[in-house]
């Protein structure tokens, strides 16, 4: 291992030989920030400092940092068995069983490694049984870094509206055959598809919107989606990557109580080892059968290591423990900013569900936040520098406006009590102008 004296000097390593300094784009901050080590609910950076984590990789660490009963297992299988690359394992077929068990919608289930990779899968799955080429996304849902999706998330106000795309490179053509539609918006919804509705393949929904915070689907929303879905013969498709196992073992449509046609999973499925899922109605899934016509594939699909954390990440959420205790402490840093931030008179919404909680310099009068549009009344500036600065004082919060906080199992009430004496701190030395 080489040694590094400061996160400064890690950083200018990196730079040096990967581009942007950092192997995805999304991982660059204001500063330089170089990792060392991680356990439970913390991170140490090169520095030499101990960071309380919210971040959470985006999402993937329900049970915390180097979890001592996954990681055991992890190590008892590379003992026995790495990737062989033909047939099938035990554990695949063990994992497979346990996700049609716990997962409404799945009567089938593949596995491959990335939340973007499932809803590749998912999307082709849709055309080739629709014969069908436009699809539906949301604006400020994010599914992946693929063509028919890097686009309209986090968009300027004057994008609104209009297509968003996020990278260059990406096709004109595939761009040309996303449509994009308001969340929460069953007026919107309804008009497109009375207009277009046999021309389009899938519905791709991110189910709470959760690359924008944590914003609730509506019940007539979720009702819409079911029912003019099947009316119009297109595939409904719940992207789970982030609500699935973190939320619930069955993920949100098992808590919510629609189920889709097809569903993803990723990040909190195995507690941050790689692995990812598409799931769905048999039917559909038998495509990718030989026979079927439609192609999956990936040498590393199914991998060991994956399968066996996911294993016993779901062992652990098995008896709902964990979720009740992350929704606990999540409730308590929710309630606890929120009323900090109006004994000071800061207009602030805190928006919590499950063990996710999202802190929005908006004035409560301005609630419900039910879409993207709505959050364009976030002060921005406040945000992010609320975020720079609890991160100063040792609570790392990702410093970018409007991006979710996640408890894990490894959080503990010490940890909330730390976090809303910083969160004071902070607030009560918020400039009135920033």
């Amino acid at each position: 291992m080489s040694l590094v004296s400061s996160s400064a000097e890690l950083a200018a390593r990196a730079e040096a030989v990967i581009p942007g300094g950092v192997n995805s784009g999304n991982r660059r901050i204001a500063w330089p920030l170089g990792v060392i080590a991680a356990s439970g609910a913390s991170f140490t950076d090169a520095d030499g400092q101990q960071l309380l984590d919210y971040h959470a990789a985006f999402g993937p660490l329900i049970l915390g940092h180097n979890h001592p009963r996954v990681n055991a297992a992890v190590h008892q299988v590379i003992d026995r068995l790495d990737i062989v690359g033909i047939g099938v394992t035990n554990i695949e077929v063990e994992l497979a069983e346990t996700l049609v068990h716990h997962i409404p919608c799945a009567e089938r289930v593949l596995l491959t490694n990335s939340g973007s990779e499932a809803t590749y899968a998912a999307l082709r799955l849709a055309r080739a049984v629709t014969r069908r080429d436009t699809i539906v996304k949301f604006q400020g849902t994010y599914h992946g870094w693929h063509d028919a999706v890097l686009m309209n998330v986090i968009s300027p106000p004057d994008r609104i509206g209009k297509k968003d795309p996020l990278s260059l490179g990406m096709l004109q053509s595939t761009i040309d055959e996303t449509l994009v539609l308001p969340f929460n918006d069953v007026d919107a919804l309804t008009e497109v598809l009375q207009q277009r509705g046999d021309t389009i393949a899938a519905i791709l929904v991110e189910i709470i919107p959760h690359n924008i915070g944590c914003v609730l689907p509506e019940p007539e929303f979720l009702a819409a989606l079911r029912q003019l879905t099947t009316q119009y013969g297109i595939v409904l498709i719940f992207d789970e990557v982030i609500t699935g196992f973190r939320h619930a073992l069955g993920g949100y449509q098992s808590l919510c109580g629609v189920t889709p046609d097809l569903a993803t999973f990723a990040k909190a499925m195995a507690n941050g080892y790689p692995i990812a899922a598409l799931a769905g109605r048999a039917a559909l899934m038998e495509r990718f059968a030989p026979g079927g016509g439609v192609t999956f594939a990936g040498t590393y699909n199914a991998h060991p290591v994956g399968v066996t954390a996911a294993l016993a990440t779901i062992a652990e959420l098995q008896d709902g423990r964990v979720h009740a205790h992350c929704r606990r402490l999540a409730e308590r840093a929710a309630r606890g900013i929120g009323e900090i931030a109006a004994e000071l008179g800061i207009p602030l919404t805190v928006v919590q569900f499950g063990s996710v909680f999202v802190p929005y310099f908006i004035d409560p009068a301005h609630a419900p936040l039910r879409n993207y549009e709505a959050l364009l009344a976030n002060d921005t500036a406040r945000d992010v520098w609320f975020r720079s600065q609890m991160c100063a004082q040792g609570i790392f919060m990702l410093p970018v406006a409007m991006k979710r906080n996640h408890v894990s199992a490894a959080h503990t009430d010490e940890d909330i009590d730390r976090t809303l004496d910083a969160a004071r701190t902070v607030l009560a030395g918020m400039p009135a102008r920033i």
